[in-house]
């Protein structure tokens, strides 16, 4: 491992083409240890593709990606023996218990502390004795998380890790991942749900069509996280006087129902409508991801990458 260079995870100028198709342009980024990188972008904008060309499961086009200062090709054997490791597509031998499972894998890296491994069953609630085959969905993902996170690897890369989990279990997953950035260790976090990683991420970095339109502090991007707001209205409205107020975004009026994007304090709002309007109804929601890209990160992402 080169100790000069303290970076859990770098890419340079890395770019993947399918064909025609440009899946990653130019994609420069750094994960620190010790911190939790929330890598977000919606379904189909590169973020598996990143994380497998990353682990050498398929070449980069172009550029180069390190992990712990390891070429991610040339040392992709010894590089695993420094990470964890979630797929998008999670697939296990289904006619293996939960405990075989995890045997075979503690057996591909030399041994793991197995008190270490009933923590992180008892933590997740993970039944091991039964087999893979005959798990729910959820119940395999715990498999699947506590095998990365069982070796305590310097750097966890997860895709998607929360799929099928429910509410409690996602807590105690979030608790384990901040666990991990405060000894020191590193945690990559690809979602295409803001939701997912507000809780545990410190910088998030943003992928659309291929390109990295933005690295941001969490505290940052949570002032981007827009409202969408539904009002119902006694009489129609004027689309004018909604956009007319401070903060208000993307209106769409049908007759006496409006949507809009809305990133200011709901009073305000209530008050400038109530001024000329009587409303019956209202909804609010916090915008999905792609709406927050398509508001903040539209000229960034016809532009292409952006400096970290």
């Amino acid at each position: 491992m080169n100790e000069t260079d303290t970076a859990a995870l770098r890419t340079e100028a890395l770019t993947k083409h399918y064909g025609d198709f440009p899946a990653l342009v130019d994609v420069n980024l750094e994960v620190r240890l010790g911190e939790v990188y929330g890598f977000l972008g919606p379904n189909g904008a590169g973020k598996t593709t990143m994380i497998r060309t990353v682990l050498d499961e398929i070449r980069p086009t172009a550029g180069r990606a390190t992990i712990l200062g390891l070429d991610s090709h040339h040392d992709s054997v010894e590089i695993r023996r420094h990470i964890g490791y979630v797929p998008g597509d999670l697939a296990m031998y289904p006619n293996l218990t939960g405990h075989d499972t995890l045997t075979f894998f503690s057996n591909l890296r030399g041994g793991v502390d197995w008190s270490y491994v009933a923590e992180l069953s008892d933590r997740l609630g993970a039944d091991l004795s039964k087999k893979v085959g005959d798990l729910s969905s959820g119940n395999r993902q715990k498999v699947g998380l506590i095998q990365a996170f069982m070796n305590r690897p310097e750097v966890l890369i997860m895709d998607e890790p929360s799929t099928g989990l429910d509410p409690l279990v996602q807590r105690e997953f979030q608790a384990m991942v901040r666990e991990v950035s405060s000894e020191g260790r590193a945690v990559f976090l690809s979602s295409h749900t803001l939701s997912e990683v507000q809780r545990v991420a410190d910088r998030v970095g943003i992928i659309r069509h291929g390109h990295l339109v933005a690295v941001e502090y969490l505290s940052d991007l949570r002032t981007k996280a827009m409202r969408r707001v539904d009002l119902e209205f006694d009489s129609p409205v004027d689309a004018g006087v909604l956009e007319a107020v401070p903060g208000v975004r993307d209106v769409s009026v049908d007759n006496h129902r409006a949507t809009l994007s809305f990133d200011g304090k709901m009073a305000t709002l209530l008050t400038a409508v109530a001024q000329r309007y009587d409303v019956v109804d209202i909804n609010t929601r916090e915008a999905d991801l792609e709406e927050i890209f398509l508001t903040y990160y539209r000229d960034a992402a016809a532009e292409g990458e952006v400096t970290v």
